[in-house]
């Protein structure tokens, strides 16, 4: 019988994830960060030169949105997709704009940019 992991839900600041370049410009990318015997699951949406972080777990039931690795946004690139149930939320703030969990929000994972590598913040 295998053990769960542990998971948590906050990450340290100045952990380096990637460079900008390996997010595509309206793209998304996934992050597991192993810290200490626990696990963080997030995932990171850049719009042009900015970046928004949110923990991988959608408000409705609490699974990871994406089906598919780094598969967050709609086909047009303008939502976060929960390819479960179908919400979807603003890339912005997190809001849930659609789908069951409507007027919920996605929890954010703070991250930035600094000198051409996303980093937690």
């Amino acid at each position: 019988m295998t053990e769960a992991r542990k998971r948590v839900y906050t990450t340290p600041a100045g952990v380096q994830l990637c460079s900008l370049d390996a997010i595509g410009v309206e793209g998304a990318r996934n992050f597991v960060l192993q810290i200490g015997d626990a696990f963080f699951h997030g995932f990171v949406v850049r719009r042009g030169d900015e970046v928004f972080g949110y923990v991988d777990q959608c408000p409705h039931q609490g699974l990871p949105l994406a089906r598919k690795l780094d598969d967050y946004l709609t086909p047009d690139k303008t939502l976060v997709n929960c390819a479960w149930h179908g919400a979807l939320f603003r890339v912005e703030d997190g809001m849930c704009v659609g789908g069951p969990c409507a007027g919920a929000r996605l929890s954010p994972w703070p991250v930035r940019v600094a000198n051409g590598i996303v980093e937690t913040a």
